[in-house]
């Protein structure tokens, strides 16, 4: 109802709808950005999703060419760590190893068995192989193989030497051994069954062969002569036949050596005839070997050098052979590596070995009978440096 003097509003209406209109539409503005915003920041997310995958997967192809590479490195030593967990059943805990929830502590051992299991098969075959080349290297080494022994050259260079299966060697047992004021003895059942012996030559002057024999010598070699190493003349020893005079009166068992130079067979038996001539007043006290040594020279140049092991063994044969045939025992003499190296035993075996070795135990592989161990040693009746000897076998006996 309207008062008296109230005017009618002219259009009032339609600003209102104006307003509706207006306010409607910020609102559906608003909305609108707040939707897209909306799908901006999950658009964001999954890219955030997607990139943090892609790390994570990098990051597990790497720690997993990591374990390839150490596996790869894996040595004997670093697979000992077993050793560290004797109780099997702390296998799980010991390590800080903490079973998932809803697992048993058995099932826990069941995962780790087979990785344990691979580490130890690893472990096994390294120790097998590392077995294997040890056998294989003490197999071919000369110093075990029981195939070789060891030789000094003359220029000083050391050599193994193959030893000859077909050759007889020698079963001295060395634990038998005994030395007493200088003076090596084997025995048997604590009984002497070896003769002390000593070589002599002008180099020795004058000798009291009475006083040796007091001294327990029982033989004496005495050199009888030799063939000079340049020249080639042959001459008796100067001191020959006063030193087995004396030996036959002071009763000591005798035998003798010659020095050779020989470069033939010829000349072999011509040094072979001087002995045998210059022996035959004293036929019937020689029981001992006559030795045959020959020897390269030390500090000059040999008659000798030139020849071949061939030669100088075709030169012994010659020599021993005269001797064995005019009655007398034939002996060779040499050193380790004379006998081993510059002739061939194989031809020679037939005849008795005389071996110089200047050590406490002599390690030549073959038989021999009588054994020269120094020559520098003391002995009553000698004045100055002695050569002495043992004799396995007793001469004078046969």
């Amino acid at each position: 109802m309207k008062l008296p003097g109230e005017d009618e509003p002219v259009g009032a209406g339609l600003p209102v709808v104006y307003m509706v209109v207006g306010v409607s539409a910020f609102v559906l503005l608003l909305l609108f950005a707040i939707l897209k915003s909306n799908d901006k920041k999950s658009g964001g997310s999954d890219y955030l999703k997607e990139m943090q995958q892609q790390k994570e997967e990098m990051a597990a192809q790497e720690e997993e060419e990591q374990t390839e590479e150490s596996e790869r490195k894996l040595r004997a030593e670093d697979l000992e760590f077993w050793d560290m967990y004797p109780v099997e059943e702390e296998t799980a805990q010991g390590v800080g190893i903490a079973p998932e929830a809803g697992t048993s502590q058995s099932s826990a051992e069941e995962t780790l068995k087979p990785a344990k299991s691979t580490f130890a098969e690893k472990a096994q075959r390294v120790e097998e192989e590392e077995k294997e080349r040890e056998e294989e290297k003490a197999k071919n080494d000369p110093a075990t193989d029981g195939k070789h022994t060891l030789i000094t050259n003359r220029n000083g260079m050391k050599e193994w030497v193959a030893i000859n299966s077909y050759l007889t060697k020698n079963t001295y047992d060395f634990t038998k051994m005994e030395e007493k004021a200088g003076l090596k003895r084997y025995l048997e059942n604590g009984k002497k069954i070896s003769y002390v012996g000593v070589d002599l030559s002008k180099q020795n002057g004058d000798v009291n062969f009475a006083s040796m024999k007091a001294a327990g010598v029982d033989y004496v070699m005495i050199r009888l002569g030799s063939r000079g190493y340049s020249s080639g003349q042959i001459t008796l020893d100067e001191n020959f036949k006063k030193n087995i005079e004396a030996a036959i009166e002071a009763e000591l068992a005798i035998g003798v050596s010659f020095y050779s130079q020989a470069i033939s067979q010829e000349e072999a038996v011509q040094e072979a005839n001087f002995v045998i001539q210059n022996l035959e007043p004293y036929r019937a006290h020689v029981k001992y070997p006559v030795a045959f040594d020959m020897e390269f020279v030390v500090n000059d140049t040999a008659r000798i050098e030139g020849l071949s092991k061939e030669d100088k063994t075709n030169i012994a044969t010659s020599f021993l052979e005269s001797v064995k045939a005019a009655g007398y025992v034939p002996m060779l003499y040499g050193d380790k590596a004379w006998l081993l190296k510059e002739v061939d035993l194989a031809k020679l075996q037939s005849y008795d070995t005389w071996l110089a070795q200047e050590e406490d135990l002599p390690d030549y592989p073959y038989q021999y009978t009588m054994w020269q161990y120094a020559t520098d040693g003391v002995v009553n009746g000698v004045t100055g440096d002695a050569n002495l000897n043992i004799c396995f076998v007793g001469y004078s006996q046969r």
